[in-house]
């Protein structure tokens, strides 16, 4: 049964490689080349961050009023708080499937650019490709990791919210705004940080794109 798992993963695996792979060579026919293709994925990426960033700040707006609210008004609160955890996973999601993307074509542009090295017939010109290969491939290193830091404050950020909105949800009483109360500091914390590593992953994408983009001129 392992084995079968294994097996549909893979396969699953290969045909989304496959899949990416006629997409690239479609895109090449068409005059699109993965270098175009890359700094629309990073500006995506940068725009996704962004809408998320404001997502997560809007979310602890609305955790903070919470424990102001009255009773009467707790279920109003719940749905709305729900909400907000809603859309936060979903720019979440989001996120993480647009920096998946950048690596998809990132590392397809760098094993065609790796193998073409090999085409030259000129010595220098060879050289010259393989120092910009190496300056644009360590640029990318610095920005995938500036995006993966922040993408790995949001699900801390998404686990508390949870149980916050779960047991408002099982208990719409003053304990339940006692419980989010003490957790307001927390959040507020959580986000800014978030917000800040958000930031420079922003600044890193506009950085490389700006460098892709003399590169190409």
């Amino acid at each position: 049964m392992r084995y079968c798992s294994l097996l549909l993963v893979l396969a699953a695996t290969l045909f989304t490689w496959g899949c990416q792979t006629v997409y690239y060579d479609t895109m090449e026919r068409m005059g699109i080349h993965k270098r175009e293709i890359l700094v629309d994925r990073v500006e995506e990426a940068q725009e996704s961050q962004e809408v998320a960033k404001e997502q997560f700040a809007d979310a602890l707006e609305a955790f903070r009023a919470t424990v102001t609210v009255k009773s009467s008004k707790l279920i109003d609160t719940y749905k709305k708080l729900q909400k907000e955890y809603n859309n936060s996973v979903m720019r979440a999601n989001d996120v993480r499937g647009r920096i998946a993307a950048v690596k998809n074509v990132a590392e397809a542009l760098f094993e065609e650019w790796e193998s073409e090295l090999n085409e030259f017939s000129s010595d220098n010109l060879r050289n010259a490709s393989a120092t910009q290969l190496k300056t644009t491939r360590r640029e990318y290193e610095t920005l995938v990791k500036a995006m993966e830091k922040a993408e790995s404050k949001m699900d801390p950020i998404l686990i508390v919210f949870n149980d916050q909105v779960l047991f408002l949800k099982h208990n719409l009483n003053a304990r339940a705004i006692a419980s989010i109360q003490d957790e307001v500091t927390t959040m507020e914390a959580e986000v800014a940080n978030l917000i800040t590593d958000m930031n420079l992953a922003i600044a890193e994408a506009e950085a490389f794109v700006k460098q892709l983009k003399v590169e190409e001129e």
